[in-house]
């Protein structure tokens, strides 16, 4: 089996060091790309990604004559014309120009130059999402860059108009918390929820996801009033709402699937649950079934909850979709999946007892026992 190249060596590496230096060098050619390469890939093998991306941005700052302003054109005119020219073949864009942003965050973040960088970060966005750096200006200068931020969001670029949304989020992952309130994007969460790009839209989601941690009741509100305004209807409100209360779909939060359709007290039934196996290693699959029955038309929104006992004695859950549907009365609906049962970076599949059951429109049905053995 081929081993799985980690994300840092594939994001900034040699050839990717060179390929900066050069355009670099072409719009300015007092800028010395072999020395500027040197210098960072004497450091880069051992750092990790986000020491890469800071290395690099102190090697371009350390060799380039000039700074300031300057400084910024220069990076500015490096850029390939279009994020399509410089190879970009996604909405994220490539790590090989997270270190443009990076130097406006860490050497242009000034009273001075503000207006200027923020408009740099608009236009970097498109070679690399910029919403990282951004956070360091809404933690330093909150007013001045909350109204670039309003702007984006009616940009004609749809990575900028994500970039509002995204930039902003009160817990954006892997990112520094901002002292902002958790509601301080919904304006413009307000310009982009109808938006026609799906990359915008699911940004919005999960903005409205991290609100719903703190202020479920606030964006329960906000999701009613934009499916009662008719800009966003069908699957594309669904989705929204789905992604936004995912975590509170999970906890069998009533409001939350009465929103999207599914009545916590639906009149169904369910056989109980079999499971193919009740012995299982970390990395097998756990096979299940059950029948739900309905005495009237019913949608159902089904989730399965495995439930263990964590190191510190207490309780630990991990919930998961399984289906969505419509029971018609006298007909089975039947539930059956393969999970993979194996550990992630957020959940350990340790040896020891666990229990599994189903969750329908909220409602948590009998759970059955397994047992999960040492490898």
């Amino acid at each position: 089996m081929t081993a799985k190249v980690p994300l840092k060596e594939i994001a900034l590496n040699a050839e990717r060091i060179a390929r900066i230096g050069c355009e670099v060098h072409a719009v300015c050619p007092e800028f010395e790309a072999d020395d500027f390469v040197a210098s960072v890939m004497a450091d880069l093998p051992r750092l990790e990604l986000s020491a890469r991306i800071a290395r690099t941005s102190q090697g371009l700052h350390d060799h380039l004559p000039v700074t300031g302003p300057d400084a910024l054109d220069i990076l500015l005119r490096s850029l390939p014309p279009t994020p399509a020219a410089a190879g970009v073949t996604n909405d994220f864009g490539l790590h090989l120009y997270s270190p443009h942003s990076d130097y406006v965050s860490r050497y242009l973040r000034t009273a001075e130059h503000l207006e200027q960088s923020l408009a740099a970060l608009a236009r970097m966005t498109g070679y690399f999402s910029s919403e990282l750096p951004v956070r360091h200006f809404l933690a330093e200068f909150p007013d001045e860059t909350m109204k670039a931020v309003d702007t984006w969001s009616r940009d004609e670029d749809f990575r900028v108009r994500r970039l509002a949304s995204e930039a902003t989020r009160p817990l954006l992952p892997w990112a520094p918390r901002v002292a902002l309130p958790a509601d301080a994007g919904l304006p413009v969460l307000e310009t982009l929820y109808d938006d026609p790009h799906l990359y915008v839209r699911t940004s919005v989601a999960n903005h409205l996801g991290d609100i719903a941690a703190t202020r479920p009741d606030l964006v329960l509100a906000t999701l009613q009033r934009w499916k009662t305004s008719g800009r966003v209807t069908g699957e594309r409100f669904a989705f929204l709402a789905r992604n936004a209360l995912s975590n509170r779909l999970k906890e069998g939060w009533s409001p939350a699937y009465a929103l999207l359709g599914y009545a916590h007290d639906a009149p169904i039934a369910l056989t109980p649950l079999v499971l193919e196996r009740t012995e299982l290693r970390d990395g097998d699959t756990l096979d299940f079934s059950a029948v739900l029955t309905a005495t009237a038309t019913a949608p159902v929104h089904v989730m399965i909850v495995i439930v263990t006992t964590g190191p510190s004695g207490r309780p630990r859950e991990k919930v998961a979709f399984v289906r969505r549907a419509t029971a018609e009365p006298g007909q089975e609906l039947r539930l059956a999946k393969s999970y993979p049962l194996r550990s992630t970076a957020r959940w350990k599949v340790a040896p020891g007892s666990y229990s599994l059951a189903l969750q329908v429109n909220g409602r948590r049905f009998p759970a059955v026992a397994f047992t999960v053995l040492d490898t």
